[in-house]
């Protein structure tokens, strides 16, 4: 079953490659969606995609990438959203 979720994620995320690894999960696991700054510091994430891959995302974002020092992840399943790739924005 597709599935979108939306993810936004404080901590230490910008300047860390959060959205440039988060892309690279995404791709690894099939998922649609992107990945932007926003301008509190915060990084927000839209996946969408089959609902184990999607899974499997919202637990790597959990802790992100090497750099990144993730203090907290508030997620919620939003109305499905089709997008031909993963971008950057």
């Amino acid at each position: 079953m597709n599935v979108s979720y939306i993810a936004h994620i404080s901590g230490k995320v910008q300047g860390v490659y959060f959205r440039a690894s988060s892309q690279q999960i995404a791709i690894d696991c099939g998922l649609s969606g992107y990945a932007r700054n926003l301008a509190d510091g915060d990084v927000e994430v839209l996946i969408s995609g089959e609902q184990d891959n999607v899974d499997k995302m919202l637990i790597w974002l959990k802790h992100g990438p090497p750099e990144a020092e993730v203090d907290n992840i508030e997620q919620k399943q939003v109305k499905w959203q089709q997008h031909s790739f993963f971008s950057i924005d």
